[in-house]
């Protein structure tokens, strides 16, 4: 058993498949490259060829076994050879598309369990897109897109449950989704706030040490000096005030800790300034 926990790897969604993959190259790394064994779970996806696929690409990296999981029921979560194979693998990446469809068809099943079991011992957990934002405690099942925050616009579901720490959005500029995340801190400002661009990830080290890897930029959106919030008196959809938020545009090599909530600029940028 490891001392650790793996790697915490939220993916923004759209990450490269071809030419410059640095993101599934990184994890692949991270997995043991040549002799990691990656398990794929495409079950929020629709698509039938989701699993293959991953298992295709994470081979052209080199990695020695990639496979398919297509969880499709609460009761494939309890099959036997699939959990033997979570017992077995270094990592986990789950797809993109719907994250209730991973909320409700392994949430609180033995795979749940498995996984934040296996976490803790090492496994490095990796989602992208919809597989992302349920890598949390506090999943965003839902919500309006725009600037600004506004009461109720966003719904949240409990998430897999690997950190506590953060509330995950995924697509963020792309699909302008800044207000949809300022509303769910805003509901509890406990959590710390990123926004990932598409192929742009986050990589959080066992040490709670965040570093940006991909061509997009992560938006940490940190509430801990919130000075005044309206949201319990405003009604739905109306505007809402934060005093006191603090936040960070991260690009590829910055870093932050989620523990001291410092954030650092890549070295030759920073070597520069």
């Amino acid at each position: 058993m490891a001392d650790t926990r793996g790697y915490i790897v939220p993916v923004g969604g759209a990450e490269e498949k071809l030419g410059d993959v640095a993101i599934l190259r990184r994890f692949a790394t991270l997995c043991g490259g040549a002799m990691g064994r990656i398990a794929i779970i495409p079950t929020a996806s629709e698509l039938a060829e989701t699993g293959g696929r991953y298992e295709e690409l994470f081979h052209s990296l080199g990695i020695k076994v990639a496979r398919s999981l297509p969880i499709a029921s609460r009761a494939d979560c309890e099959r036997r050879e699939w959990l033997d194979v979570l017992d077995e693998v270094e990592g986990v990446f789950l797809t993109g598309g719907n994250q209730l469809r991973l909320s409700t068809m392994i949430g609180g099943t033995e795979v749940a369990k498995a996984l934040r079991r296996r976490n803790r011992e090492g496994l490095h957990v990796a989602g992208t897109s919809a597989g992302a934002a349920f890598l949390c405690e506090h999943m965003i099942a839902f919500g309006r897109e725009g600037a600004s925050p506004r009461a109720r616009i966003v719904t949240l579901a409990a998430g897999l449950g690997l950190t506590n720490r953060v509330i995950l959005d995924q697509h963020f500029r792309q699909r302008d989704r800044l207000g949809r995340l300022l509303t769910a801190l805003a509901y509890n400002p406990f959590a710390i706030g990123i926004g990932l661009d598409e192929n742009t990830a986050g990589f959080i080290a066992p040490d709670e040490t965040l570093e940006v890897v991909g061509s997009g930029a992560l938006t940490i959106v940190d509430p801990s000096g919130l000075e005044f919030s309206s949201m319990a008196k405003v009604r739905k959809n109306d505007p809402v005030c934060l005093i006191g938020l603090r936040l960070h545009i991260l690009n590829d090599g910055s870093k932050f800790n989620l523990h001291t909530r410092v954030a650092t600029a890549p070295p030759g940028i920073a070597q520069r300034v």
